[in-house]
């Protein structure tokens, strides 16, 4: 996390220090998600915490092309919850990221299509493409659980809300034989299918369940 991270955590934190505290503990996507919470009003809770996927591996086809890939996303969540009836409630913040898809598609000695052309490959040239989202971003989000009121315990809690924003996409070609064979143009036209796909991508969703510890 950091420092701007922390000292604003610190003082959402001691703004509610009178009120009952919570240490949450989730899963769902992201796969693991710990945090606490503080209630700063009778209909307003502040929170934050930590989540991660770790890295999960996939392969697929676009544009005719397979791929394998990696997804990676670990971010830091810094949010207010505002109480609009009963269990239920509204929540903004902010959340710090380091979230990524890295894809390799293998020349294996075969032809790879690149735009409008097929090249020749060796087994050891490389098409990669890198997606990677802004590393700080809005969210937005519905949830129930964590009322402001009440004493020590134990609770039940549900999210869903998204980080907003749009995906860099990047492109490139590596080995002995693609470097010298492939043409901008071909690039360009490719990139611009990605870009047009999965650079289309502008929310990463949060849909997570936990339970929360209060003291």
């Amino acid at each position: 996390m950091t420092r701007s991270a922390l000292a604003a955590t610190a003082a959402l934190f001691l703004a509610g220090a009178a009120q009952a505290a919570e240490l949450y503990v989730g899963t769902g996507f992201p796969r693991l998600i710990v945090g606490l919470a503080q209630p700063v009003s009778d209909r307003v809770v502040v929170r934050a915490d930590i989540a991660t996927i770790g890295k999960i591996s996939d392969t697929f086809t676009e544009s005719g092309i397979n791929y394998s890939g990696q997804l990676k996303h670990e971010r830091v969540g810094l949010f207010a919850d505002w109480f609009v009836a009963g269990g239920f409630r509204l929540t903004a913040g902010l959340t710090l990221n380091d979230s990524r898809l890295d894809l390799n598609a293998q020349g294996n000695g075969g032809t790879i299509t690149i735009g409008t052309t097929s090249y020749v490959t060796t087994p050891d040239d490389r098409w990669n493409v890198n997606i990677k989202y802004p590393r700080a971003t809005p969210y937005l989000g519905l949830g129930y659980g964590r009322q402001p009121e009440g004493g020590a315990g134990v609770g039940f809690v549900a999210d869903f809300g998204v980080s907003i924003g749009k995906a860099k996409v990047s492109a490139s070609v590596s080995g002995p034989n693609l470097p010298n064979t492939v043409t901008q143009a071909d690039l360009d036209r490719e990139l611009a299918e990605l870009r047009d796909g999965v650079g289309q991508v502008r929310v990463l969703p949060q849909l997570s369940v936990a339970i929360n510890f209060r003291f």
